[in-house]
């Protein structure tokens, strides 16, 4: 008879029969005999000996019902072409999904998105006062000075090419010879 369609009554008279494939588990029907526990009386220690032997007996049952049941649900699984990895892939999902609808995932996300905009708030306020200050240097007594004399350099630079001469003023002053290009390029 197949295990995996075998009647699983637990009532069974065969129950505790092991199969063939569960010769391998270990079970111990506790019939060595050791001297009764103090407070116990013969009937006492018979009855849970009896007791113990039907629990172990279940027991069997039990692993041999599990076994054949798993056998079944991996055929059933082959028969759909379900493998490990897409019950491990459902597994994952079912598991976000948990961690997502979870108290302390809701919390953490709430926190961090608050963190995020208290830090974007202040970075925000960072730059505006960066600009502020630039403004305000630009506009200093000091940074006009030094615009004057860039504006200044400039004008001697390019007030040459506007005028229509390629020559750059001589920096000794005198403008008779053109400055020689030495570039490589």
């Amino acid at each position: 008879m197949d295990p995996a369609s075998q009647d699983i009554n637990l009532n069974s008279p065969n129950k505790g029969l092991l199969s063939d494939t569960m010769t391998d588990v270990p079970v111990d029907t506790g019939t060595a005999r050791t001297s009764i526990p103090e407070g116990l009386t013969e009937a006492e220690e018979e009855e849970l000996r009896s007791e113990l032997t039907k629990v172990e007996e279940e027991i069997v049952t039990l692993r041999q019902v599990l076994a054949a049941k798993e056998r079944h649900c991996g055929e059933l699984k082959r028969k759909l072409g379900l493998t490990p990895l897409d019950g491990l892939k459902q597994n994952l999902s079912k598991s976000w999904h948990d961690v997502q609808v979870s108290n302390a995932y809701k919390k953490t996300q709430e926190t961090l998105s608050q963190a995020g905009q208290k830090t974007s708030a202040a970075l925000s306020n960072v730059g505006s006062a960066i600009s502020r200050k630039l403004g305000d240097m630009r506009n200093s007594a000091t940074f006009k000075s030094f615009e004057d004399r860039v504006g200044t350099i400039k004008s001697k630079v390019v007030g040459g090419r506007e005028n229509g001469s390629d020559n750059l003023p001589s920096p000794t002053g005198s403008s008779d010879k053109p400055l020689q290009d030495h570039a490589p390029f």
